[in-house]
């Protein structure tokens, strides 16, 4: 099969490194992916471009077309793929509007019964001022929109949450996507991240991942769109994966099903593990990043085939390796502000580590910086201390570094193994 990515990001770099494991792929293309990604041919179009893509998945013959990142879901891919009759793995803009709309989601959520915090919605300033002054502090303020993983402020104080409001509604910091912001509970607790291979009500869990979204060590600074991962997850248990896919993964695709909004693709669930169990924070309509890139390394079937099998209503059998898988992102200096672009990037060669690379260029046969996220250095192995050791190893040898930065405390709380 002749297959297409569609992304750029160290996400669909890690797809594109699990379909070239697969028996079944004869030729991967990406569009427009980056210059890391030495294993599919690069296409230069740009994800928004959908007529274009399907032109070329006309002229290139494409068997199946996997959707990385939520803009183009937003803007109807999936809609005009399938009005060409043309294979595709994404959901639709009516499906995808449980990640394309905070509002959305958590109105879902309540008519579904699905797990989730308190909430308000506004648009009005004074009117989520007063709300926050009622509710008091910590609390969590939302863009509506799609801001990039970014448009989330946790507010530990009254003053940081009225502020978040001002930036949001009145700068427009997150320009349209935050012209409508969400108001909710703080939840206490540990977040995971528990995704989903999904076609209508047919719901495929995955193994549950945590997800590490502050830029500096000990959960400082501000969101990003995540630096570092690990999967499985040693607090999570099987019993607790079951109640979660039955409560929280199988009712929402059960709910867009019954309001006509059919879900094909994958459903992920940010989610809090709370003293009253799991709630969910946030939805996406598409695999996450960073965590794909710890979960698809532990996949033990071939992964072109799980995605056909399950657009075809088959089970695809999940299986995992026996073992674990950790990431740490590296990043530009500055990130998620304002970062410096064309850093070069250091080699990688140690055999025990894989890179999956997001915002990189090539300038004279080097690869160098061109995002703020710039790769994931991961590991899999028996434990996590192990994985642990062999990634920090990679990146404490990576030389001078001193315009990019990362967390050296991705994994380090895992209760399997005492990493601190």
């Amino acid at each position: 099969m002749n297959v297409l990515v569609v992304g750029r990001g160290g996400r669909e770099h890690s797809m594109v490194q699990k379909l070239a494991e697969s028996k079944t792929v004869n030729e991967i293309y990406v569009a427009p992916g980056n210059a890391g990604m030495d294993e599919a041919t690069r296409v230069p179009i740009d994800e928004s471009e959908i007529e274009r893509l399907i032109d070329f998945a006309k002229e290139k013959q494409i068997d199946m077309t996997i959707v990385g990142p939520e803009n183009p879901l937003m803007l109807g891919i999936s809609n005009r793929f399938r009005e060409e009759n043309l294979p595709i793995f994404a959901p639709t803009k009516e499906a995808a509007l449980i990640e394309g709309s905070k509002d959305f989601a958590k109105a879902f959520m309540t008519r579904q019964g699905i797990p989730t915090a308190s909430y308000q919605t506004f648009t009005d300033v004074e009117e989520a001022k007063y709300y926050v002054r009622t509710k008091g502090a910590p609390i969590v303020i939302k863009a509506d929109g799609l801001a990039a993983g970014k448009g989330v402020v946790v507010a530990e104080t009254e003053r940081d949450a009225l502020q978040a409001i001002d930036e949001m509604l009145v700068s427009k910091c997150y320009a349209d996507a935050g012209t409508t912001i969400v108001i909710e509970e703080f939840l206490e607790g540990r977040e995971f991240s528990l995704m989903a291979f999904v076609h209508g009500s047919n719901v495929y869990p995955m193994i549950p991942a945590r997800d590490h979204k502050r830029a500096f060590d000990n959960d400082e600074g501000p969101n990003t769109g995540g630096m570092g991962a690990y999967a499985p997850v040693p607090d999570i248990s099987e019993d607790i994966i079951t109640n979660t896919t039955k409560e929280v993964l199988q009712k929402a695709a059960d709910g867009l099903v019954s309001e006509g909004r059919s879900f094909t693709g994958i459903l992920y669930a940010g989610l809090m593990m709370t003293t009253s169990g799991p709630k969910v924070i946030e939805f996406n309509a598409r695999f996450g990043d960073p965590e794909t890139q710890v979960i698809l390394p532990l996949l033990n079937k071939d992964f072109l085939q799980v995605i056909v099998d399950v657009c075809h209503g088959k089970d695809p059998e999940l299986q995992w390796e026996d073992k674990k898988c950790l990431g740490v992102v590296v990043a530009a200096q500055g990130y998620p502000a304002t970062y410096e672009k064309n850093i070069p990037i250091p080699n990688l060669d140690c055999e025990e580590t894989f890179a999956a690379y997001a915002g990189v260029d090539q300038i004279d046969n080097r690869l160098v910086s061109n995002g703020g996220r710039v790769m994931l250095v991961g590991a899999k192995a028996t434990t996590y201390h192990q994985a642990f050791d062999a990634v920090y190893n990679q990146l404490n040898n990576i030389g001078d570094s001193s315009k990019l930065f990362y967390r050296s405390d991705i994994g380090k709380n895992c209760k399997e193994d005492a990493l601190v």
